[in-house]
């Protein structure tokens, strides 16, 4: 009996051991919480990317999936976390980001989905328009610079800058910038969360602010702007995760609903075109 009884024992800690090696697992792109039940790990922005996720919820929990949200206020952390394992995906960044990202890192990411334009906007608490832009305006921008060509293409729209020839928008930095007759001065040291703050406190003649930070500190990018980012922009905001799960079921229901008509019609409510879903 004690030979059986200790032999009983030595099996059972295999199991054991066995399934907690598994748990720990980060290679798959969900968990499987029960048989008919799967679980997303997803990490995203306050706004609207947590908000969409969470109006996506009960959609995706008809279909057997479950999300767990995580959120973040910084643009590293959360490509930090998916190449880690510690989430299934994220939705935070937009295209140009996500390219530099993958490339200054060597992730082994795919971009498994666009899912909205946030129109990046400048604000003013001097002008009430480009078109009053003084000589030596300060423009504040932040250190993402992924966002540089955003910024260059709305003052080249206005007339204040000109690009170098052959320079393509989403890859242009202040280098890049051939005219500036207004002799406009560039600021971007900044973190991009921080942007509103110096906005709010006056900071600069000129701020440029993601639409994301503007709403979250309730600021309007439609009402509030001087200038907003055209929707036919690149700048769209995308589902990142892991090459290995790009065709996952999980990850593709995902996208299926978020690109659904009942979550377009949400931004579209909710933002009143501040954050545009993209229908291709």
């Amino acid at each position: 009996m004690k030979k059986r009884t200790w032999l009983g024992v030595i099996v059972t800690l295999g199991l054991s051991l066995t399934l907690a090696a598994c748990g720990n697992s980060g290679s798959s792109s969900s968990s499987e919480t029960s048989e008919k039940e799967t679980v997303i790990k997803i990490g995203a922005s306050n706004v609207p990317h947590a908000e969409i996720l969470e109006f996506a919820e009960p959609l995706l929990e008809k279909e057997g999936i479950k999300l767990d949200i995580t959120t973040y206020n910084d643009y590293v952390v959360p490509n930090i976390a998916l190449s880690e394992g510690e989430i299934d995906a994220n939705y935070f960044q937009h295209v140009p980001f996500f390219e530099s990202a993958v490339a200054e890192n060597d992730y082994d990411f795919v971009n498994a989905g666009a899912i909205h334009l946030e129109p990046l906007g400048i604000y003013s608490n001097k002008y009430n328009s480009l078109d009053e832009v003084e000589e030596g305006a300060t423009v504040l921008v932040s250190n993402s610079q992924a966002d540089w060509g955003r910024v260059i293409g709305i003052l080249k729209e206005a007339g204040l800058v000109t690009l170098k020839e052959g320079v393509e928008l989403t890859t242009a930095t202040f280098d890049d910038i051939d005219k500036n007759p207004k002799k406009l001065v560039f600021q971007y040291e900044n973190d991009p969360a921080l942007m509103t703050t110096l906005y709010q406190q006056e900071e600069g003649d000129l701020v440029a602010i993601n639409s994301n930070f503007a709403v979250d500190q309730g600021i309007s990018p439609l009402d509030d702007s001087i200038a907003l980012e055209s929707t036919s922009s690149p700048y769209a905001n995308i589902i990142a995760v892991r090459s290995e799960d790009a065709k996952d079921p999980a990850i593709l229901k995902l996208i299926e609903v978020l690109k659904s008509k009942e979550v377009q019609d949400f931004i579209l409510e909710n933002w009143d075109g501040a954050v545009a879903p993209v229908t291709e």
